[in-house]
């Protein structure tokens, strides 16, 4: 008979015909605004990208995935068996193909945590490795902001939307402080009267409290790690995304464009942001939209069309084609396991 944790997980791995519909709707997203933003000149400067620029994109892409590969590694300091880089880029891809293929990225957690549980790795304690990981990409791109918005008050620049940035940096750090303070006061938090009400069940509550303080606690233990891996947790994340967000200056150099490195790497940031609102997967459409407005007033329209087209096929299309042969794989042997197993 199947333990209840086993039927949620292999639920969960199901696959429904609404999630190929919107699949095919975010892959197609970018050539239909393509087309519409720049026409037939827009896809002739895409098919005409230098292809050493083009190479170039796909090894940084590569680089990316194995430096969050190490990270999770570095988290994780072999508390969930053998890991080797192999391995640990796996269950990188997989993960990372479900945050894409789900709106909101909801899914990339759900399969983290399920991959990480077939290791003998609990739930609770792989919800802290992911705040963890969370909490880095957080602190790197406060501190980015931070700079940015710095550099922009004592230097002459010429950025469009300066006021965007700003409330940009207020929001992150809003949800940076309101975290902090949530898991700082959680077990004051859950013995409040407040949080005793009719809905969820006494049950319900208690299952929850109990799994929010193990995630506390293994957040502390991962959070003791030695200085030297959390240096290197932060290096690590540092460079991802300096690499990662450094495509769309690519981008723009190959259909010849030119803007700012700090505007382009502002304008993923803004625009991945407001992605969140688009219900479509990997918030297509409101990406595309978001960063092609971002730079109309650098570029003409083909330019910004093509540049946009191509970074979302090498940082988002690229994800789901190498993920989805893993995440199917890492599906197969799950829902295939033996009962008894």
């Amino acid at each position: 008979m199947l333990s209840p944790n086993t039927a949620n997980q292999r639920q969960l791995l199901k696959w429904r015909p609404v999630h190929g519909l919107m699949i095919a709707l975010a892959l197609i997203a970018p050539l239909v605004l393509t087309a519409w933003l720049g026409g037939d000149e827009a896809l002739q400067r895409v098919k005409h990208f230098p292809l050493g620029l083009l190479l170039l994109m796909l090894v940084m892409a590569f680089l990316c995935w194995n430096l969050n590969a190490a990270r999770l590694r570095l988290m994780l300091n072999g508390r969930a068996g053998r890991l080797g880089q192999r391995g640990a880029l796996g269950i990188e891809l997989a993960s990372k193909f479900a945050l894409c293929a789900t709106p909101g990225g909801g899914g990339g957690a759900a399969t983290l945590l399920l991959l990480l549980a077939q290791r003998g790795f609990p739930p609770a304690k792989g919800a802290a490795v992911f705040l963890v990981d969370q909490g880095c990409d957080l602190l790197f791109f406060l501190t980015m902001l931070s700079g940015l918005v710095l550099f922009s008050l004592v230097s002459d620049t010429q950025w469009p939307h300066q006021s965007l940035v700003q409330w940009a940096l207020v929001g992150l750090a809003f949800m940076a402080a309101l975290v902090s303070v949530v898991m700082h006061y959680l077990p004051s938090l859950l013995r409040s009267p407040s949080v005793k009400t009719a809905w969820p069940s006494r049950y319900r509550r208690r299952w929850l409290a109990r799994r929010l303080l193990r995630c506390r606690h293994a957040l502390r233990v991962t959070l003791k790690l030695p200085r030297s891996t959390l240096f290197m947790m932060m290096l690590l994340t540092a460079t991802h995304w300096l690499m990662r967000y450094s495509l769309l200056y690519l981008a723009v150099l190959g259909v010849g464009g030119h803007a700012d490195w700090m505007w382009t790497f502002l304008t993923q940031m803004l625009a991945m942001a407001a992605s969140q609102f688009s219900f479509l997967p990997g918030g297509a459409g409101a990406a595309e939209v978001g960063v092609g407005s971002l730079l109309l007033p650098l570029m003409e329209r083909e330019q910004a069309a093509a540049a946009v087209l191509v970074w979302r096929l090498v940082s988002y299309h690229l994800y789901l084609a190498a993920g989805a042969p893993l995440f199917l794989l890492y599906s197969y042997r799950l829902l295939h396991r033996s009962p008894t197993q």
